[in-house]
């Protein structure tokens, strides 16, 4: 009896992150209260499936963009464009699109667009002296090669673009692009490069590139500027791009119409779907053995 009272009593178990072992209870130890801090789907976001479809309008629209890409690609290859026609397309994209960053961009001055014009001049004039070397640049590649590889790049572009904002922005609103959309530019202007060394002449080279460029540094800065000022132009823009790009692909091939009306829908209808469906079988699970997080931006 006076040995049992002599014993050393337990000491009671402590939640501490930190201080080692306690004496009297192993290292993974927890008590009944340790189950009280779960939390489940905390950070779960319940989606409309209008707002989701609205919001994949962004990646039915590049896709328009690409395929229009490709669409002026083929009728070049074809000698359905000539070296004027396409300069003329090249000209009209260029103005169009300061003309829209003038109206939508509020960070972009008269004198930051001139100073933009100046090195869009200069950036123009060596592309036009570079375009011999382009024309050469794959003499020794089979064209089974360079297609297979310029539609491999197209795919990698297309799966690595940045659909939410644009890797170039206006002055004022420069942020940091990510490395994927770095790739992803990468890969459409090797494609671009690629496209432009099958074609006859230097003329046809640097109208096809400097087209490919304007489209794939250009487009996606004056799209992001139209959502921002207004969705429902934005919607707008992009249904009558889908339209044209339709219309113009009916007119190439009767199947690739198809393929791409069917791609259109599943990205469009069928993807939101599927998110909003799968959406119900999440389930997450948070608690005290998760590890802290800031709530702040470290570099702010």
């Amino acid at each position: 009896m006076d040995r049992e009272n002599s014993s050393p009593t337990r000491p009671k178990w402590r939640k501490v992150a930190y201080g080692g072992m306690q004496p009297g209870y192993d290292d993974n130890y927890t008590d009944d209260s340790f189950l009280e801090g779960m939390v489940t789907n905390a950070n779960v976001v319940k989606r409309d499936l209008m707002k989701v479809m609205r919001d994949s309008v962004s990646i039915s629209q590049y896709l328009c963009i690409v395929v229009l890409v490709g669409v002026v690609w083929t009728y070049t290859l074809n000698s359905s464009l000539s070296e004027k026609s396409l300069l003329l397309i090249d000209a009209s994209l260029l103005m169009s699109g300061f003309v829209i960053l003038l109206l939508t961009e509020k960070m972009l001055s008269l004198n930051q667009l001139l100073h933009y014009l100046a090195n869009v001049a200069f950036f123009t004039s060596e592309l036009y002296v570079l375009a011999p070397i382009y024309r050469t640049l794959t003499t020794s590649i089979s064209s089974d090669s360079i297609w297979a590889v310029t539609v491999s790049l197209m795919i990698i572009h297309l799966f690595l673009h940045d659909y939410a904002r644009s890797t170039v922005h206006a002055s004022g609103t420069w942020k940091n692009p990510t490395l994927t959309s770095c790739i992803s530019l990468n890969a459409s202007i090797v494609a671009s490069v690629f496209v432009a060394s099958r074609l006859p002449s230097s003329g046809y080279v640097f109208a096809i590139m400097l087209f490919s460029l304007v489209i794939f540094l250009f487009a996606p800065l004056v799209t992001h500027c139209i959502k921002k000022r207004s969705f429902c132009l934005h919607l707008l823009f992009s249904f009558v791009l889908m339209a044209v790009s339709l219309a113009f692909v009916y007119k190439l091939h009767r199947v690739l119409f198809f393929m791409f009306l069917v791609l259109l829908v599943f990205v469009s209808v069928v993807c939101p779907y599927w998110l909003i469906r799968i959406q119900e079988y999440k389930f997450e699970i948070n608690g005290p053995w998760d590890e802290a997080k800031l709530c702040f931006d470290v570099t702010d």
